[in-house]
Formats: C-alpha cells, sequence, structure tokens
C-alpha cells in the first residue's frame, strides 16, 4: 500500500481508515503487507519511541537534492515504512500547501527507491489517490527494464476524484525526471496540465472506486469529475469495490468511549443512556427530544449548507443538533452562529474528537450526512452500526449502503434517503424522521435493522483480492 496517510499513525479522513483496515483484513487473509507513507510531524510527537530507522539515501529531483530517512514499524500484523524528510513533512498539517505537488513528487520518488533499499519485493502495489499517482508511471518508464520491479502489477483506488494532483507540465521534468512526450502523447496531460489521478488512471493494471455507484458516476459527463473520458476507456479494468468499517474500533457492545456499552437486543436503553450523556456533555436540556448528530468535516461537498439552512426548522420541531467537524471558516462561524442563538439546543464542537466521534454515534437519533457527492461514505455505516439512522442525499455508496424508508417499510428499512440536493430535498429526509420518531416500534425495528447489517471488511478484501489475482494474471 502506498498512501498519504493511514491509521493508526495519521488519518484526516476515511482514506487513512480504509488504507489500515483493508491492509488489517488481508493480513489476516494470509498475505504480507506493507504500508509506505509520509512521517509527518505529528506521528513523530505521538509515536517516535515506535519507529526504527532503517536506512537513508538522498532523491533527485532535477537540481533539488532532499534526503529520504526510511523508519519502518509495525501494527496489527503490517508493517509500516514512513519517509522522512524535515522540509517536506515537518509541518503542522498534513495537506494544504502551495509546495502539495512537489511534497508528493518526492514522496512517490522515495518511495520507489525505498521498496529496493529494503528489499520489499511486492506482487501488487496498490496506490491511493493523487498523492502517489506518478508512481507506477516512474517504475513502468524509468525502471521498466529491472528485475525488481519486473513482475510487480499496480493497482489504483480512486478515493476522492475531485482532487487530482494537477501540475504544470515543466514539472513533468523538473520533479520527475520525466520526459514531455508523455505529455505530448496525451498518457499523463490533463487539459494544459498534468494530472498525476488521470496518469495512475493510465498506469495501473486495475482500477477501483469505493462503491458501485460511484463507479458508474464516474462513467458519466455529470458525475465523472472530468475523468470519464479516461474511465471509459479502461471500462474493463475498472471497478466497484464497497468500504468496509472496522469493527474492532467501532463497536457500541465494547466502546470504551461511551456511557453504556449495548447490542441490538438492549438497543433502546443503551441508546438512551448514551443519549442524555451526549447531552449532558454539550450542556443541552433533555427533554426526550430527537436528536440529530453530524461527524464530518465542514465543507461544501458534504452538503453542511442544507443542514446550516434547516437548522432551525429542526429546532422549532422540538429536536436538537450536535456538530463536531472542521473546514472551511465561513461554515464553522455559521454553527458557531447557531450554537450561540440557539445554546440550549445546538452543541457544536469545532475540531477533532475520536472519543466525541465515539459518543456521536452512540447518543444520536438520527446522523446527517445530506452529501452532493460521496464516493462510498463511512460515517453512515458506522452510524448504523451504532442503530443510528443516517440520513443521507442518495449518491454514490450512500445509494449503496442505505435502504430508505418510505413511511412504511420499517420491516426493511435502515436509513433514510432523499434525491435533489437541495433545502426541499433535505427538509424532507429530516421532516421523515421527525415523523418516524414518534412511532417508537418503528424506530426499534429499524435501529435493529442497521445493527444487524455486515460492514465488515472481510468481503471487501475478498473482492481486492480477487482484483489483485486479475492484475497478475491468476486465475483463484
Amino acid at each position: 500500500m502506498v498512501a498519504s496517510e493511514a491509521n493508526p499513525f495519521v488519518k484526516s479522513g476515511g482514506l487513512g481508515d480504509v488504507t489500515f483496515s483493508l491492509s488489517k483484513e488481508l493480513v489476516v487473509l494470509d498475505h504480507e503487507v506493507a504500508i509506505f507513507m509520509p512521517l509527518y510531524k505529528a506521528i513523530k510527537q505521538n509515536d517516535v519511541d515506535k519507529l526504527q530507522q532503517v536506512t537513508t539515501f538522498d532523491v533527485a529531483m532535477s537540481w533539488r537534492h532532499q534526503r529520504a530517512t526510511i523508519y519502518r514499524t509495525y501494527a496489527d500484523g503490517i508493517v509500516y515504512y514512513l519517509i522522512g524528510n524535515e522540509y517536506y513533512f515537518d509541518r503542522d498539517a498534513i495537506y494544504g500547501y502551495d509546495d502539495d505537488n512537489e511534497r508528493f513528487a518526492f514522496f512517490a520518488l522515495a518511495v520507489r527507491d525505498a521498496l529496493k533499499t529494503v528489499s520489499f519485493k511486492a506482487d501488487v502495489i496498490h496506490i491511493h489517490d493523487w498523492q502517489p499517482g506518478m508512481l507506477p508511471v516512474l517504475i513502468r518508464e524509468q525502471n521498466g527494464s529491472d528485475p525488481f520491479f519486473a513482475d510487480c502489477r499496480f493497482v489504483l483506488t480512486i478515493h476522492n476524484p475531485a482532487f487530482k494532483g494537477i501540475f504544470d507540465k515543466y514539472f513533468l521534468s523538473n520533479y520527475y525526471g520525466l520526459s514531455d512526450s508523455l505529455f505530448d502523447s496525451g498518457k499523463v496531460r490533463y487539459e494544459d496540465a498534468v494530472s498525476s489521478l488521470k496518469s495512475a488512471i493510465v498506469y495501473a493494471d486495475k482500477i477501483s472506486t469505493v462503491s458501485l455507484t460511484h463507479r458508474e458516476e464516474l462513467l458519466t459527463d455529470q458525475g465523472g469529475h472530468g475523468l470519464r473520458v479516461v474511465l471509459e476507456s479502461r471500462r474493463e479494468d475498472f471497478v466497484g469495490i464497497l468500504n468496509g468499517i472496522d469493527y474492532a474500533e467501532f463497536n457500541p457492545h465494547a466502546d470504551p468511549h461511551i456511557k453504556l456499552a449495548y447490542n441490538a437486543v438492549d438497543v433502546t436503553r443503551g441508546k438512551g443512556e448514551n443519549k442524555a450523556a451526549l447531552l449532558a456533555r454539550f450542556h443541552l436540556s433533555d427533554r426526550h427530544q430527537p436528536l440529530f448528530g453530524l461527524v464530518s468535516r465542514l465543507t461544501w461537498q458534504k452538503g453542511i449548507r442544507l443542514i446550516i439552512a434547516q437548522a432551525r426548522h429542526l429546532v422549532n420541531n422540538g429536536a436538537a443538533l450536535i456538530i463536531l467537524g472542521s473546514g472551511e471558516k465561513e461554515l464553522e462561524q455559521e454553527f458557531e452562529r447557531l450554537h450561540l442563538h440557539m445554546p440550549d439546543n445546538v452543541g457544536i464542537y469545532i475540531g477533532y474528537s475520536s472519543e466525541v466521534a465515539h459518543q456521536i454515534y452512540a447518543g444520536s437519533d438520527f446522523f446527517l450526512m445530506p452529501s452532493l457527492f460521496e464516493p462510498c461514505g463511512i460515517g453512515q455505516m458506522i452510524a448504523q452500526r451504532y442503530g443510528t439512522l443516517p440520513i443521507v442525499r442518495y449518491t454514490g455508496g450512500l445509494r449503496d449502503t442505505i435502504h430508505g424508508y418510505t413511511g412504511q417499510n420499517d420491516d426493511v428499512a435502515d436509513g433514510i434517503g432523499f434525491e435533489t440536493f437541495d433545502e426541499g430535498g433535505m427538509q424532507y429526509g429530516l421532516d421523515l424522521a421527525l415523523s418516524l420518531y414518534q412511532d417508537r416500534e418503528a424506530m426499534l425495528r429499524m435501529r435493529r435493522n442497521a445493527m444487524k447489517l455486515d460492514r465488515t471488511w472481510n468481503k471487501s478484501a475478498r473482492r481486492y483480492e480477487a482484483l489483485y489475482q486479475s492484475a497478475l494474471g491468476v486465475n483463484k
């Protein structure tokens, strides 16, 4: 695995969860798995005692010569190789810098050299998103005759197609030492620049994205994020594999972060106790009202403005709202204003806390996830695991994981969904939830429906295993 983040060391979103959880399940299936990722400042601060320095070497990027120091550590049967460089990675955040393309160019080059240096001769190199996207280009173009890489195959997983790793063609040579002919031929060209994600799509042996519906969306003009044409050319090698969730981390029956552990049998009592504790933590009045929770990056993609627009409607109908997240400053400020004007009914936590997130999953009645697009989504599956009913817009993995309530099908439904990405669609979902909350028997049935779903990684990991075998030309 080559990724920009991975649990248990650092994550900013679902990518870190998936890289780790899939790797852990592959270990269970008897594969040898290594994760190559950057050594960020936060890892050095929190986990320095776990790191063993393995080797160090220079990485040439045109006139730049940067030192890569490789560290090794272990977690859950996975070996981690962490790429250290103070100039590029000793920073407070993972992403968001003007030189991100240069930082991850160094990362891709260093991983290529580290693979040989530590003698990890992989059958499959599985890269995730744009950050390591140039790695298969480098190896195919510059190491094609090297026996060490001769039998290696590449798999790309697209987690978020909105970020494509776009840079000027000048840096194709200046960062990577690659010929402009790759741009002229169109292999790495995206519009008038280079895209590391598009390049990975062209050079990978197999491609996946993180749900069946999102695969179909990416093959359309409207939902393709500018990648439809290149993905259409790879249609036969392109699959959708739904993510799972980590059942060890998200387990209401044995969760150290919540007030009272529970399962599907005693879910009513468990939800009640955890709800009371959650309301108390946020200093909200407990009137046995419906409680809507949100754990999310606060960004346009997640439909946050729809939630803000309907917050007063929820409160006016007797509900409470608790938000955990960070992101766009304007959206953070909007939630702060809501809390200021409705302090008894709106609780906020700007930032991230795993403990508080678990408490929101366990204590809320409904979980808000009205995304504009959502390749897979993990929050809705975690919520279902805790018997909290997701309210989603039907897109990508949200469509694949929610059997929506219609007002009459509580015997099979496990959440609520709506189609249109606007305030009307959002209000439809919220009003359906407010009505459902009045029917205790229907709520109980739907909570139990949600909790009995199989969201483990086993099925998904076996599909990835089959994809690897296909890339290697092995029938199994």
